[in-house]
């Protein structure tokens, strides 16, 4: 089983381009069902003796261990897309996780900005800093694209056009799309851009001349310290939010949603595959008309 495991787990970073991070959750989560199958010293399970018994009872050891129903529903997804793929290749009659249900999971409202709140968000890095140039740019660019934070941090220099406002951005599975960013994020990345030309004629070598967004020691800005750097400018505003990666592209989607746009225009600027994906986005507004409802109606209020 582990040369399967290790064949799927190359065709996600070389066919479906998966980020590293995601790769070591596949990674981690099948070595953990491989154990499994293989307790108590059992030889090596063929991948094509596997049902889907073998695989609830896996579930239900992960119940037995204390796992909530996030972090099962995760690992089943992982079992999915890996006798998917076995599948596909011939390698196995049926996929057996098919068969088994995910488990109802609450739905979590992704924490929301209003447009006053995140304006005096994207306000917080200093102007007057080079480091604070380039993180209004970061920040302005993830709310007027909406685009993902490793999307952002992939974006090289010739993908953007600043004349026309519009950048090529590289989502999941390598594919591409073009999308639109505001005035203001053109004249944030018009400031960093000349930030960027000081950084690179103060060093003799960089180590990726071709990224949009670079550190302080020359490199490609990092998923991980945009998170941080964003998490340390809401400290610093005193606001106790439990930052999500998503923050800005779930503001960016929701505002949008609040003013009118098409929910398929939205799919299109965030390139989600599925509609389904983008609809949670109307839940979020639903929630939202429900707060202002409830606070304003006098028939709504409580006696």
């Amino acid at each position: 089983m582990q040369r399967e495991i290790d064949n799927f787990l190359r065709h996600l970073q070389l066919e479906r381009n998966y980020s590293p991070h995601t790769l070591d959750g596949y990674g981690r989560d099948l070595e953990q069902f491989r154990a499994y199958v293989g307790r108590e010293g059992r030889e090596e399970v063929e991948v094509a003796r596997i049902d889907h018994l073998t695989i609830r009872d896996f579930l239900g050891h992960l119940y037995a261990l204390g796992n909530g129903k996030s972090s099962v529903a995760r690992k089943l997804a992982s079992l999915r897309s890996f006798f998917k793929f076995l599948h596909a290749r011939g390698e196995i009659d049926a996929n057996p996780a098919r068969l088994l249900q995910t488990p109802r999971l609450p739905k979590k409202v992704p924490p929301l900005l209003s447009p006053r709140e995140l304006e005096s968000v994207l306000e917080l890095p200093p102007a007057d800093q080079e480091r604070g140039i380039r993180d209004r740019a970061v920040l302005e660019l993830l709310y007027g694209a909406g685009i993902r934070v490793g999307e952002l941090v992939a974006l090289d220099v010739e993908d953007v056009s600043l004349g026309d406002r519009l950048i090529r951005v590289r989502g999941k599975g390598r594919k591409e799309r073009i999308v639109p960013f505001g005035r203001t994020a053109e004249q944030r990345l018009r400031d960093y851009l000349d930030v960027r030309s000081r950084w690179l004629a103060r060093r003799r070598s960089v180590r990726n001349p071709r990224a949009l967004f670079l550190n302080l020691r020359g490199g490609r800005l990092t998923a991980r310290s945009v998170q941080r750097n964003l998490s340390d400018y809401l400290r610093q505003g005193a606001r106790q939010l439990k930052v999500h990666p998503h923050l800005l592209r779930h503001c960016f989607a929701t505002h949008l949603l609040n003013n009118g746009a098409d929910l398929r225009a939205i799919q299109e600027l965030l390139g989600h595959a599925s509609l389904s994906t983008t609809q949670r986005y109307t839940q979020l507004s639903i929630e939202e008309l429900l707060k202002v409802y409830r606070a304003s109606h006098p028939r709504a209020k409580d006696e």
